[in-house]
């Protein structure tokens, strides 16, 4: 009797499924991968990390800084802190942030240099000191007054919008010294390293700060 002969299964692999066990469990753990996700779905992937992470600092100020029992959590703060985390920090910020400072900024060339590369590149250097100042300016002129305004419009117990606005530009400008005081420190240094990484993880490593970040703005102004 003649051996039978061996055939390559992938030449039959339309007429006849593979029932390969290897297979579909190399599939399984390799076929999907963040970051390849974050590239795909950029906006997406910063939307998501940015509604789940501020409503999460919000959560973790009231629990576990401020001691509040979990009977009595604020939802309605922490509400202002998802809609200000999906609108601003997920959907506004990517739109600046990659958008806008790809065409003010040559932000690719630097940005995927290695370290060592990058500490050469005067011009490079010079775009990154550029971008981070852009980023303190809009955060004193934007982020800022732009919180104080949803938080108005969560608290203020009123449906009319220039009443949100009155009060919270009030509020961010009672509050100016000190927050813009806080903001630097924490964002000026931290923007020298968001702006030097690859322009898909910009986002998710800003927000790695951020949510120590809105941690302490919700201890600190969160409350009604």
């Amino acid at each position: 009797k003649s051996p039978t002969k061996l055939t390559d299964p992938l030449l039959d692999i339309k007429s006849e499924p593979t029932t390969d066990v290897s297979s579909e469990i190399t599939t399984t753990t390799t076929g999907w991968s963040y970051g390849e996700f974050a590239k795909t779905y950029p906006n997406v992937n910063n939307i998501g990390i940015a509604t789940i992470k501020t409503a999460s600092a919000d959560l973790l100020a009231q629990v576990a800084i401020a001691h509040t029992p979990v009977s009595e959590i604020d939802w309605q703060r922490a509400l202002l802190f998802c809609a200000f985390g999906a609108i601003y920090l997920g959907a506004f910020q990517y739109w600046y942030q990659v958008n806008v400072f790809k065409k003010l900024f040559d932000v690719d060339k630097f940005t995927t240099q290695p370290w060592g590369d990058k500490l050469k590149d005067t011009e490079g250097l010079k775009s990154l000191a550029a971008q981070t100042a852009v980023d303190l300016t809009v955060l004193t002129l934007v982020y800022l007054p732009t919180f104080y305004v949803f938080k108005a419009g969560v608290f203020s117990g009123s449906a009319d919008p220039s009443v949100w606005l009155s009060t919270g530009l009030n509020n961010y400008s009672t509050n100016f010294s000190k927050d813009e005081f806080d903001l630097i420190r924490v964002w000026a240094p931290a923007d020298l390293v968001i702006f030097s990484v690859p322009l898909y993880l910009r986002l998710p490593v800003r927000h790695i700060v951020s949510f120590v970040w809105t941690a302490y703005l919700s201890f600190s102004r969160g409350g009604h």
